[in-house]
């Protein structure tokens, strides 16, 4: 057993970092001695000093045999993993290279249409062939949630020579599919589930919060460490357990994916922010998960305003929007999604009211709704200045709220699967760019989606349709953010000659 008191990452940085010596290898700072002035009067000295190189004693993470071996040893014990590797590119990293690992060119995999962009970045690298399934989707809220074991079955039976199921766990809104029936069904095929946990880093330490998808019977995920715990943004991790992945072809596919310059700063938080869970995670999450039910209960009591929770047997309104479905089995509670279209706003016009005028900053909108994420990090002042700001925001909402005629999400994708050639063939094809009003019923050649949450409504390889155009728009003029386009201003796309 592993002693998690340990930091092998963290303590050899300190080491390096204070250790006098005249510094003639990268970064060209050198410590910090060259850095701007006003970046140093902003962050201070002592990060540059951290800011270190694969030196004797801190390892090298490509090729790990001491302190970084050790780190991802103590975190592959504490997540429930058989092997852990770090991440300096984020998650983005990771899901890429679960793809890489799994799958050759020409192989099926089959994963949700609600995936993040970096799962097509995946499918383009490798090769792959998607078999897309539309998630369960609510239409009175318009969320879509998890593929069902219902659906991953069926698709196994169409194409049983897939190559692996990969799963969205939780989604952005915190919602959790039934990951334990979709993994033995998986598995009856002797073939790998791989999970985009990106946003269930934190689920490991706290009994109260969903099913760890590792501990679920995933053979495979990524999680975002930064986004729920305490590491520093990028830095991530990807585990494995049981022997249906082989480890090689991860280590082999993360070195192209990964930076060979890797950030000590990031990997030294992992370890950080491992040991602070290790040994106090269900306290603090405790403590974040008392935050969340007081900002849910007080915000639920809000005139015109409504929360995404937890499922239950019955359905309900008010605080009991959340049914139990195969596509939605379980729900983060330190995730809070507020419906603030019963006011006569859109999610980007409140997040613009909230952030600009009641300091109050949401993780992300969309059309009907504002999304949060709570963490252990919150404090209950920010708490108290959430509510506070609803509170203010729905006495600020027109007397008779204008009614928006709305184009839903479920609307783009109720057709079915519209990839008409491969993502990998798409992004290498002649392409030629035209007017949006010409695009309709030609291949995409782009990755085009809102941000966040960077779910792709078009992408390479796929028809594009009106109902994805009017969509985009929609979203372009409500306030939201459309990235992937070359033309920002998404008056033309580029599309497959």
């Amino acid at each position: 057993m592993l002693n998690q008191n340990q930091t092998p990452l963290l303590d050899a940085v300190k080491i390096w970092a204070s250790r006098p010596h005249a510094p003639f290898y990268t970064p060209g700072h050198k410590q910090g001695e060259g850095i701007a002035a006003p970046l140093a009067d902003l962050l201070g000295k002592a990060v540059f000093r951290a800011d270190l190189t694969e030196l004797a004693d801190l390892d090298n993470l490509f090729a790990p045999q001491g302190v970084i071996q050790q780190a991802q040893q103590l975190a592959a014990q504490a997540f429930g993993a058989s092997q852990t590797w770090f991440l300096v590119n984020g998650s983005t990293c990771g899901i890429a290279a679960a793809i890489l690992a799994t799958c050759s060119p020409g192989d099926k995999i089959i994963l949700p249409r609600n995936v993040h962009s970096s799962a097509i970045a995946g499918l383009i690298l490798s090769g792959a062939i998607p078999i897309f399934l539309n998630p369960e989707y609510d239409p009175i809220l318009d969320i879509a949630h998890s593929i069902t074991p219902n659906a991953v079955e069926s698709a196994l039976q169409q194409h049983p020579d897939a190559q692996a199921v990969m799963i969205v766990y939780p989604t952005y809104y915190g919602v959790c599919g039934d990951i334990k029936a979709i993994a033995q069904i998986t598995h009856q095929y002797n073939i790998p589930l791989l999970v985009d946990e990106a946003h269930g880093a934190h689920f490991t330490f706290h009994p109260q919060l969903p099913t760890p998808a590792l501990a679920a019977g995933a053979d495979l995920t990524v999680q975002s460490i930064h986004k729920t715990l305490g590491a520093m943004t990028q830095a991530s991790m990807l585990h494995i357990q049981g022997n249906r992945i082989d480890s090689e072809r991860i280590s082999k596919a993360l070195q192209l994916v990964q930076s060979t310059s890797p950030s000590y700063v990031l990997l030294a938080s992992l370890d950080a922010a491992r040991q602070q869970m290790a040994l106090s995670g269900k306290q603090l999450l405790s403590q974040t998960l008392q935050l969340a039910d007081t900002a849910r209960t007080s915000i639920s009591q809000i005139p015109g305003l409504s929360i995404l929770s937890a499922p239950t047997p019955l359905s309900g309104g008010g605080e009991g929007l959340g049914v139990r479905s195969p596509g939605f089995a379980a729900l983060d509670k330190t995730r809070l999604t507020v419906t603030v279209s019963g006011l006569g706003f859109t999610g980007f016009e409140a997040e613009e009211i909230l952030d600009e005028k009641l300091g109050v900053t949401p993780e992300f909108a969309s059309l009907q709704h504002l999304t949060f994420i709570i963490s252990h990090g919150n404090t209950q002042a920010d708490i108290e200045k959430l509510i506070q700001g609803f509170t203010t925001l729905s006495q600020m909402h027109p007397a008779q709220p204008e009614k928006k005629t709305l184009i839903l999400w479920d609307d783009i994708f109720k057709l079915g699967n519209s990839v008409q050639i491969s993502p990998r063939e798409a992004f290498f094809a002649p392409t030629e760019t035209l007017p949006l009003q010409q695009t309709c019923d030609r291949i995409c050649a782009e990755i085009i989606c809102p941000y966040p949450p960077g779910i792709p409504v078009l992408m390479p390889g796929e028809l594009i349709t009106k109902s994805a155009l009017e969509y985009l728009q929609q979203i372009q003029a409500t306030g939201g953010f459309i990235t992937g386009c070359e033309d920002l201003s998404l008056s033309k796309l580029k599309v497959i000659k």
